[in-house]
């Protein structure tokens, strides 16, 4: 019984659970297969982020608001997913999704939008 590698599909020799017909077509299929991780992990971030960030906004027309969280977790919100924080005067953090951010206030976040002064 014949196989090929699982790297270039070239005819395999040798011994029967052999998967790869070189040790560069071993390391390329590795590093190709870790690469994909990589990428997935990166998409799956992404596509958070830009769902928090569509919620943040359709929550927070004027600029500032208050929403139960349950309201933005019932619409696929999650806050483990923001981009960067700002920390206020009073040592309140806010956590935002590019410019939207919200500040978590017992079951409710207050959501701002990020302003000039905020630098």
């Amino acid at each position: 019984m014949s196989t090929s590698c699982l790297n270039c599909d070239a005819l395999l020799e040798g011994r029967t659970d052999k998967k790869f017909c070189t040790s560069y077509c071993k390391s390329s299929y590795h590093y190709q297969k870790n690469k994909e991780k990589e990428d997935q992990l990166f998409q799956k971030i992404d596509r958070q982020l830009k769902i928090n960030r569509k919620i943040l906004k359709e929550f927070n027309k004027a600029g500032l608001a208050t929403v139960r969280k349950q309201k933005l977790f019932d619409k696929g919100f999650d806050p483990n997913y923001f981009t960067h924080y700002w920390k206020n005067k009073e040592n309140k953090i806010y956590l935002f999704c590019y410019e939207y951010g919200f500040l978590d206030v017992n079951q409710k976040y207050v959501l701002v939008i990020w302003q000039k002064y905020m630098e």
